[in-house]
């Protein structure tokens, strides 16, 4: 095919023509934008290729942005073994993520499109699963578990998408589903994208941030499944990333651009609350003020006119933006920058990392943190739920917890969780009872603890479906039971919150 010319001259190639030879059409186009991947482009690649779906069902476009590594090679000889593997090079770096991935998009001719990341890779099963469930469906987008890969473990990514399995419901009915929006895990129609001329925008940051965003506003009804799709690579720094050459400043200014974005956007108040929330709450408070510069900077009033810079575009909205929070302190960061209150704030945060353990009080049956420096206006931060250990016993070789949970979501409290602290995928759900006054009991069965391997475990309560708390225990100390070739030793967490160790006896 040679080069593809747009009016600036030439912009990419395509190597071996494979887009002009007569092809069977694919279910799944994978796209993968690549620079200096030479370190993990095999194993992402082959992840592709081994995938239970079958390679005569995958279109994999990978669009190589002038890389100066080996992946240039890698990509041609994989080119060279398989027919569906179709390699661009671009002429000039792009310098942004999302003008390849437009290029894949461009390029793509099957029926559901995902995007893969030059140093992830997939779960064998990942295309299968989410392109069995669009079809059976019939919905616009689907999306599975992340497992975060490091050195200290594995972790899921965003909890609320992979929870439970969901068929055909609003995008609008899954709280929290605008967050952790990375080209990961995730399926859509592509005449959804196509259709409705979706594109990455170009920049550094928050590209995929707005693209997703885009697609969800623009879906009629989507899946989730609780099954492993996607592995995000965290091992190191990776150079090919270029999130990691952008400051919080440069992010901040990105993220100015998408808020303006959803603004244009026009849509329907409820859905921009929902949408603009992620934006306000999580990406301009939680992300912004909790990072290690923050901390450190003695130009804290670098973030403070950017944050203001944020808090003007509010100005545009017909409702109070601070209202939709999920998280209380949130507002109490918001209130004390308002008051011009930035030392108490930045003594909020400092402590907010630094004090492991908190102090909580109950008033009216709802839990407070108590934060003893501010003036009372501030001193009593909400927290949506809380847990406290009364009465622990072993029986009949069950370990049986008591306890009193507090907060808005006694309702929702739907069962006991022992997860593996660096391992997430390793993990037992049991059954709890709660009474409508908070009252709680969690059994643990030690013959199927025994069954866990030899690690250590945090256990925890599940409420409103993904979201989760501690079991606090006012009192230190360990309580240890042998049962067959196991020792459990209960015991506190530097967080005060009951941990559980199972060791191997010989």
């Amino acid at each position: 095919m040679g080069w593809i010319w747009n009016k600036n001259g030439k912009e990419y190639y395509i190597v071996d023509q494979k887009l002009t030879t007569e092809q069977n059409p694919t279910m799944v186009s994978v796209v993968t934008p690549v620079y200096n991947a030479e370190k993990s482009l095999r194993k992402t690649i082959d992840s592709v290729i081994n995938q239970t779906l079958g390679m005569d069902q995958i279109e994999y476009i990978l669009i190589d942005d002038c890389s100066t590594d080996s992946s240039r090679e890698i990509l041609l000889d994989y080119s060279a073994k398989y027919a569906n593997i179709i390699v661009v090079f671009l002429e000039k770096n792009s310098g942004t993520p999302g003008h390849p991935r437009n290029i894949g998009i461009q390029l793509a001719r099957s029926n559901y499109i995902t995007f893969l990341d030059a140093d992830d890779w997939l779960d064998p099963n990942g295309l299968e699963v989410l392109s069995s469930i669009l079809s059976e469906s019939g919905d616009d987008y689907a999306v599975g578990k992340t497992i975060q890969v490091t050195a200290k473990g594995m972790s899921i990514v965003g909890e609320h998408e992979s929870c439970k399995e969901r068929r055909s419901e609003s995008p609008y009915s899954i709280p929290h589903i605008f967050h952790h929006l990375g080209p990961r895990a995730r399926m859509i129609k592509t005449s959804v994208i196509k259709d409705n001329q979706i594109l990455f925008p170009e920049m550094k940051f928050a590209e995929d941030k707005q693209f997703f965003i885009d697609v969800l506003t623009h879906c009629r009804t989507i899946s989730t499944t609780a099954q492993p799709i996607y592995y995000l690579n965290r091992m190191d720094n990776q150079d090919s990333r270029l999130t990691n050459q952008t400051n919080i400043i440069q992010k901040t200014n990105c993220n100015l651009k998408v808020i303006n974005h959803i603004i244009k956007k026009d849509l329907e108040v409820e859905k921009q609350k929902m949408v603009l929330n992620r934006l306000y709450e999580f990406d301009s408070i939680t992300r912004f003020f909790h990072t290690p510069h923050f901390q450190k900077t003695r130009l804290k009033r670098v973030y403070y006119y950017k944050f203001n810079q944020v808090l003007k575009t509010t100005k545009k909205l017909n409702y109070e933006f601070s209202e939709e929070f999920f998280q209380p302190m949130n507002k109490v960061v918001y209130y004390l920058f308002r008051d011009r209150k930035y030392k108490d704030l930045e003594t909020l945060f400092a402590w907010e990392k630094k004090e492991k353990i908190k102090d909580v009080i109950i008033k009216d049956n709802l839990p407070y943190v108590v934060v003893p420096f501010l003036e009372d206006k501030y001193k009593y931060i909400r927290i949506p739920m809380h847990s406290i250990l009364d009465e622990e016993y072993i029986d009949k070789n069950k370990y049986t917890l008591k306890f009193k949970v507090f907060g808005d979501h006694l309702d929702t409290l739907s069962h006991g969780l022992v997860r593996d602290s660096k391992n997430a995928l390793l993990e037992s759900s049991l059954p709890i009872s709660v009474d409508a006054s908070g009252n709680g009991t969690l059994e643990l069965d030690l013959e199927v603890l025994s069954q866990l391997p030899a690690a250590n475990y945090s256990i925890f309560l599940r409420f409103n479906d993904y979201l989760k708390i501690n079991i606090r225990k006012p009192t230190p100390g360990k309580s240890n039971y042998h049962y067959k070739n196991r020792q459990f030793t209960f015991y506190d967490t530097i967080y005060s919150n009951i941990g559980l160790k199972i060791s191997s006896i010989k």
